[in-house]
């Protein structure tokens, strides 16, 4: 479910043509994909290369100002999502449309702007709706919209910052108990419903990943039936190495992880780029909860962006 990752060396068993080759010969065999061998021959090194060229943003992201780390650490992450795509996609990038970030964020307010309360648009053609689409099996509408406070939401790591700063709690711990996950019975009451209406609600929301197991007397038991990487609604916590369930409802609450920190990531980089005036100003004056949650956020995804994209590239031939 959660295989063992340490940091960016934990990639290099990929860094071999050969294995790599074969590792992507499985996966287009599994897909049912034709000439799965040349394929497979032909996409081995742009795969090694995609985690190499990311790597390298990581490293020097990491070694930077905060200044400039969002722009490092979207191009290290895009990278990372090219080679995942490569899994899915033996064609990739089969056009020029496909080389778009995918996402478009609007134009700022000079006065009273706030991150949180900031938006970025999907596209139809990109990056995003590539990644959606292929890896995730998730269809998108053009023109849908989220805010930067819905994607804070999405990272259970943030959660202690939503507590402190807002007196809002987003996530419970889910502990595994008896090699099942025990969801404690106050998520009941977050949620406004009986255990058989959370039940079902959960069961709908993991498309069936999560099986009803027994009630207990302080918590209900579910396992797991899916071996895809996403645990949705599930979080895994990498700072804790534990797993928690959001206590809010959403549009965005299934979405898998990767596709928030590449959001976060994009309007980041587009701010440090082409709002430096504001940028600057947050760096050096604090003004408001932005900054904390800002800088926690880029400190967290230089670890958990090449983390979640380890166990999805590990979960493919499960």
């Amino acid at each position: 479910m959660i295989h063992s990752y340490k940091d960016f060396h934990s990639f290099l068993p990929f860094f071999s043509a050969s294995d790599t080759q074969s590792y992507l010969k499985k996966c287009y065999q599994k897909l049912s994909i034709e000439q799965a061998e040349q394929k497979s021959y032909e996409n081995s090194y742009p795969f090694v290369y995609y985690l190499e060229h990311a790597q390298i943003y990581y490293q020097q992201a990491v070694q930077s100002p905060i200044l400039i780390q969002p722009i490092l650490l979207f191009y290290g992450f895009a990278h990372l999502i090219k080679a995942c795509l490569l899994t899915a996609d033996p064609h990739y990038p089969g056009n020029t449309s496909m080389l778009a970030h995918g996402v478009s964020t609007r134009k700022r307010k000079k006065q009273q702007y706030e991150f949180f309360q900031d938006e970025v648009k999907f596209q139809k053609n990109g990056l995003l709706s590539c990644m959606m689409e292929n890896l995730f099996n998730i269809k998108h509408s053009e023109g849908d919209k989220v805010t930067m406070c819905e994607l804070f939401k999405q990272i259970p790591e943030l959660h202690p910052l939503f507590v402190q700063l807002e007196g809002n709690h987003t996530y419970i711990k889910v502990p595994i108990q008896h090699e099942s996950f025990a969801f404690p019975k106050k998520v009941l009451d977050a949620f406004h419903m009986t255990e058989n209406r959370f039940i079902d609600y959960l069961q709908t929301e993991s498309s069936n990943s999560l099986i009803f197991k027994e009630s207990l007397s302080d918590c209900l038991l579910f396992d797991y039936y899916d071996s895809k990487i996403s645990l949705t609604p599930l979080k895994y916590n990498l700072e804790e190495q534990n797993f928690y369930f959001p206590l809010s409802r959403g549009k965005f609450l299934t979405y898998p992880e990767m596709i928030t920190h590449y959001l976060l990531l994009y309007n980041l980089s587009m701010i440090a780029r082409y709002e430096t005036e504001w940028w600057s100003e947050l760096l050096k004056t604090m003004p408001n909860k932005d900054y904390p949650f800002i800088v926690h956020f880029l400190k967290l995804t230089a670890k958990k962006g090449p983390f979640l994209v380890y166990q999805f590239l590990f979960n493919r031939l499960c």
